[in-house]
């Protein structure tokens, strides 16, 4: 059978398998803690915001460091690392009038790193076939 764009692909079938169903179904999380992990994802689909994250998964950086670093604005740089404090991605101390970030936690330096991981496997899986 083949589908065209206006067929709809469906599964007619019950629940073959229940007591699966129902075990991750008990170990799902809430609807609102997956919407608030999709909108912590969602911050990582820019690719500027990767570059500072991985910036700062290297060293601790001013605005003016990242801003030459990236060849953007020190405006540019500041929308992007205000919405990254947003999400608890970076944090800051100030350094008398010098404002340095890093990255939040560890956690964030190593679902870059893991990402980063993923892909190089993808890559290498990919060019051998």
């Amino acid at each position: 059978m083949n589908a065209t764009q206006n067929d709809l692909i469906r599964c007619d079938c019950t629940v073959i398998h229940e007591d699966s169903v129902q075990i991750v179904r008990s170990r799902m999380p809430n609807d609102e803690d997956l919407f608030e992990l999709a909108d912590f994802f969602k911050v990582f689909g820019d690719t500027t915001r990767i570059k500072i994250l991985t910036a700062l998964a290297a060293s601790e950086l001013c605005v003016c460091d990242l801003a030459v670093l990236l060849n953007m604005t020190q405006s540019a740089v500041s929308h992007q690392l205000r919405l990254l404090k947003q999400a608890r991605l970076v944090r800051y101390r100030k350094a008398g009038k010098i404002v340095y970030y890093t990255l939040d936690d560890d956690h964030v330096g190593t679902i870059l790193a893991q990402g980063h991981q993923h892909l190089a496997e993808e890559l290498r899986q990919y060019s051998t076939h």
